[in-house]
């Protein structure tokens, strides 16, 4: 997403190449004195000219103790792993489940919110933070709770989520209902809200549940085909192989054997 016109001046451009598919890996070429932070676990391989440490992030203790206070409500670790080029050098990351990166280039005090556990990895301008939903319905009902991440500019910043993804330009007023889970990010004019989907037929035989994300523009948004909840349900689904008796065999060990 690109800053509107008269946006303040961009950080200092990153080389990068989203590399692959569906597991796909995030190729950042580092210049000297450049430096990332990242997700601890989130790097895949570095070339040697690339130093790394994990840290607190803040200046003082408190304030590294309230970023990992507020980093373990997001859902992510309480390090985060910094990387330092002392000469040009390359670094990967990726996450850890089938998915797309989304790379977002976002000018001084430009914002993205995105959905919690997705960060991945950013330039050290780049700002995380915790964001709240801004209505009570969105929180209770919008499957992924009151927490949200909140990426501020300027820099450029990395996000994974599941499957592949869709991108939207919204109008003024226009709205896009979408299953609340798969709301991956959104520009922060766009407004967001959670709604009762109207019917109670529909919600408990439609499979859709029984609340949709409501995103109203103007803003970009991003949702995901596949969700890391629909995968768990998929494998637990499979997990039990192809031999249909072992549902028969759990129910009799339930209930106990004739001997």
């Amino acid at each position: 997403m690109q800053p509107a016109a008269g946006a303040p001046v961009m950080a200092a451009p990153l080389d990068y190449e989203i590399y692959g598919d569906n597991l796909q890996v995030a190729r950042i070429r580092m210049k000297p004195g450049q430096e990332l932070y990242a997700e601890a676990g989130k790097m895949v391989y570095k070339q040697t000219p690339i130093e790394w440490d994990t840290r607190m992030s803040g200046n003082t203790m408190g304030e590294k103790i309230w970023g990992a206070l507020k980093r373990k409500v997001m859902g992510e670790s309480l390090f985060l792993t910094y990387f330092r080029a002392n000469a040009p050098g390359e670094v990967g990351f990726a996450g850890d489940y089938p998915g797309r990166i989304q790379a977002f280039s976002l000018g001084a005090g430009q914002s993205i919110l995105v959905q919690r556990d997705s960060f991945l990895c950013a330039q050290s301008s780049v700002t995380l933070n915790i964001a709240f939903t801004q209505r009570l319905g969105a929180g209770f009902f919008g499957g992924e709770g009151f927490i949200l991440e909140k990426l501020t500019g300027p820099g450029t910043a990395f996000i994974h989520a599941g499957g592949d993804h869709i991108e939207f330009t919204l109008a003024p007023g226009e709205a896009l209902q979408v299953d609340t889970g798969c709301v991956v990010a959104f520009e922060e004019g766009v407004a967001y809200d959670i709604q009762f989907v109207g019917s109670i037929k529909r919600s408990l035989f439609g499979g859709e549940g029984f609340f949709l994300a409501t995103l109203t523009g103007p803003g970009k948004v991003i949702i995901q085909s596949m969700t890391l909840e629909k995968l768990r349900r998929q494998l637990v689904v499979h997990t039990g192989g192809g031999d249909e008796r072992q549902g028969l065999g759990a129910i009799t060990n339930l209930l106990g054997s004739d001997d």
